[in-house]
């Protein structure tokens, strides 16, 4: 009687899958991705910034603490490796892959720095490049980080380094990843690191449905 009460908990426990959420900041402002919304994906966020309400409060770049080896499916990054240090961006790509269960990802969004370079070029630093729900990003917001957040007193808000698709792809490659896929969308980097054992055609299959093909121009 007791392993046909336990079955069909075990198979509730395969449907789901686990994404980390990582630097998730507040809901409302950076949702995660489409991916990751449906019912199968259980989200775990954590952030550094105890008024986002994360799960667990702390670094990307340290998470011993609170989570073991090989412990989530998937990753989403989104727009948090530029608000590390450049000495610490290593530590986080390493600490991500440690989480990741060997058939996981990491699927990572950031500010392209030839984008935003280019702009100010071509336009100057007070340019706005898009509307976010935290107000206008301006080029100059592009590298040094969102300066009206700033300005409220949110100085992790502040950029502290920045990436091309090639310098972030060779940084995920140093760490470990088997395989890193870039490419360059409106004013950021998107960039899929995969792990030793990663259905890589299914994963891209599935971010394709989720609006994202990582090979479209």
């Amino acid at each position: 009687m007791q392993e046909t009460q336990q079955a069909p908990l075990a198979k509730a426990r395969q449907r789901f899958k686990r994404v980390l959420n990582a630097g998730a900041g507040s809901q409302y402002a950076r949702p995660i991705h489409e991916l990751f919304a449906r019912e199968r994906w259980q989200e775990i966020r954590i952030d550094i910034d105890p008024a986002t309400k994360p799960d667990v409060v702390g670094s990307v770049a340290d998470m011993r603490a609170a989570f073991p080896g090989q412990c989530f499916d998937a990753i989403w990054s989104s727009h948090i490796l530029e608000h590390l240090y450049a000495h610490e961006v290593p530590l986080a790509l390493l600490e991500f892959r440690r989480v990741l269960k060997l058939d996981g990802f990491v699927l990572i969004s950031c500010p392209d720095l030839e984008v935003a370079v280019s702009l100010i070029i071509d336009r100057g630093i007070d340019e706005v490049a898009y509307s976010s729900p935290a107000g206008p990003i301006t080029a100059l917001d592009l590298l040094y980080g969102h300066s009206t957040s700033i300005a409220r007193g949110k100085v992790h808000m502040a950029h502290k380094t920045g990436f091309t698709c090639a310098s972030l792809g060779q940084r995920l490659v140093d760490a470990g990843f088997a395989t890193a896929l870039g490419k360059q969308k409106d004013f950021d980097i998107w960039m899929l690191a995969l792990m030793e054992q990663s259905d890589r055609a299914s994963i891209l299959k599935e971010l394709t449905l989720a609006g994202l093909d990582m090979f479209e121009e």
